[in-house]
């Protein structure tokens, strides 16, 4: 901890340096998390020495920095929640939680000498492209620089979403979303109201469950749940994976191969998945015995259609006998007392809010600016669409990590990260094989063409035909988050850059006129 305050103190003191000037760096990544770090890795194995991570944190994590609820832990297996060329062989369980996932993270900053690039408390608070001199101008809390190449790997849980209810404002009690967790307050003996049943509530109600006075739970939705197969990871385990490091690249692919098989029947037969529907029955019947809150807490949509849940012990949470299920969503707050859309009233100390994030409105489109002068939120605006999951239309050297159309709904988002780090690789030596002052710029066709084909394979799978409303789906019922695929199939789409779907934008010509000579002669971002 010594050595990151330090580093803190030697960014603030180059930052200070920094001031009456502007810096350019070949890339920006925004971000640091998995995607963030995972470009910053990538950008020095291609020979990139010349970037910066802008973090608006005080630390590196992004969403495990975030996310500290009691019971946070990933519901993707250890060895494949991981990058593949930082493998680490002493994961202490087989399902991990925050806190060994968050380290993980600040290793993989030391381990590959990222510390440097790293640009702590550094908010983005504008993008904007600049046609004549080719490059992005980037406005941070901490002063502004310019980049040839901007990577945004914010990530699409990373802004908390909490619902406008009426009179939430003059609730006397406590409020906060579940990754803003308030560590401060103790509720221990409380009437804590939790609102929502994904997959951080289902974490949370089962770890505070035995310190609540009372426990509600609104639930608007009711999830599939099926056992969580944890357990401790030996420590013959650790040490195999550490003597042959083999073992864990071959567990690492078995479980890998057990969840591409599991693809097809989410994408292409959706009624295979009945079986897997009895299983979670049975979980649930395991610890609900009473036939009315088994009926509450049976969904009627098929399972897969949301997030599939792994718990243990949330319907044994549920049948403890200070906990209530209110199977309606929060409608209204009265002072102390929170009403439900069925009128059922609760009255409560401190209200948790676990409603996700905005996932398909993601609040940094907001704050880039493009070509045209246009938001990428205004781009936007009927539905997130950018080519191969990386680049939009109008916005040149702007690439998206976990962009539209990236998410899984299976596996381990760490897959859909590299084959992106693949496709920035590649974008990167494009650029370079360009040469001079040069610009990609994804053309809309190619942008249509490639949303026409997911939102095409995207009809007959489980998330749009499962009969469910999920924050997968945009305001306009479009599913816009989820990969209709496998992430083989993805990689090979991500292999390699095509040029013919980008536009070459060069920089204007100049004459010995200088930088007055008449608009015609230097033509704002020149296209070749």
């Amino acid at each position: 901890m010594a050595e990151r305050e330090r580093e803190r103190e030697r960014q603030h003191e180059h930052d200070v340096r920094d001031v009456g000037h502007t810096r350019h760096v070949r890339v920006a990544v925004i971000g640091s998390g998995f995607g963030g770090l995972g470009a910053a890795v990538r950008l020095r194995r291609e020979g990139i020495t010349d970037f910066v991570v802008l973090e608006r944190a005080g630390s590196v994590g992004g969403t495990w920095r975030d996310n500290s609820y009691p019971g946070c832990a990933c519901d993707v297996p250890s060895h494949l929640y991981s990058f593949s060329f930082a493998p680490n062989p002493e994961w202490p369980r087989t399902f991990s939680g925050q806190r060994h996932i968050r380290a993980y993270l600040e290793r993989v900053a030391d381990t590959f000498g990222l510390r440097p690039h790293i640009r702590l408390d550094h908010e983005v608070l504008s993008m904007r492209w600049n046609a004549d001199a080719l490059h992005w101008e980037i406005s941070t809390a901490r002063g502004g620089l310019t980049a040839d190449v901007v990577v945004s790997a914010t990530g699409p849980l990373s802004d908390p979403k909490i619902p406008d209810i009426p009179g939430l404002a003059g609730f006397p009690g406590k409020v906060f979303h579940s990754a803003r967790w308030d560590h401060g307050y103790d509720l221990r003996g409380k009437r804590v109201a939790v609102i929502g049943t994904g997959a951080s509530a289902i974490q949370i109600v089962p770890s505070i469950q035995p310190e609540a006075g009372a426990l509600t739970l609104f639930q608007r939705t009711p999830p599939w749940v099926l056992p969580r197969a944890d357990r401790a990871i030996t420590r013959a385990e650790r040490w195999l994976h550490s003597t042959f490091p083999a073992t864990g690249t071959m567990r690492r692919g078995l479980l890998w191969g057990i969840r591409e098989l599991q693809v097809s029947a989410f994408v292409k037969r959706p009624d295979e998945l009945g079986l897997v529907e009895t299983l979670a029955k049975r979980n649930m019947a395991r610890s609900i015995k009473d036939p009315a809150t088994r009926a509450k807490l049976t969904p009627d949509y098929r399972i897969g259609c949301k997030r599939i849940l792994l718990s243990s012990d949330y319907y044994p949470a549920l049948a403890a006998p200070n906990v209530d299920v209110v199977a309606s969503g929060l409608k209204e707050v009265r002072g102390s007392t929170l009403v439900a859309a069925d009128g059922t009233e609760t009255e409560a100390d401190a209200v948790i809010f676990g409603t996700g994030f905005h996932v398909t409105d993601m609040p940094i489109a907001e704050r880039v600016t493009g070509a045209d002068g246009t938001t990428l939120a205004e781009e936007w605006k009927d539905g997130m669409a950018a080519l191969r999951g990386a680049s939009a239309a109008g916005f040149p050297n702007f690439m998206t990590i976990i962009g539209p159309n990236t998410g899984l709904g299976n596996s381990s988002m760490i897959l859909m990260i590299e084959s992106q780090l693949n496709y920035l690789a590649d974008f990167m030596r494009q650029l370079t094989t360009l040469g001079g002052r040069a610009a990609l710029d994804a053309r809309p066709r190619a942008v249509a063409a490639w949303n026409h084909k997911v939102q095409s394979r995207m009809e007959r799978t489980v998330w749009n035909s499962g009969g469910c409303d999920s924050w997968y789906l945009d305001a306009n019922g479009r599913n816009t988050t989820v990969w209709p695929g496998t992430t083989s199939e993805f990689r090979r789409a991500t292999r390699h850059v095509n040029l013919a779907e980008y536009e070459v934008l060069r920089a204007p010509a100049r004459t010995a006129e200088g930088p007055g000579e008449p608009a015609g002669v230097a033509d704002a971002g020149a296209r070749s």
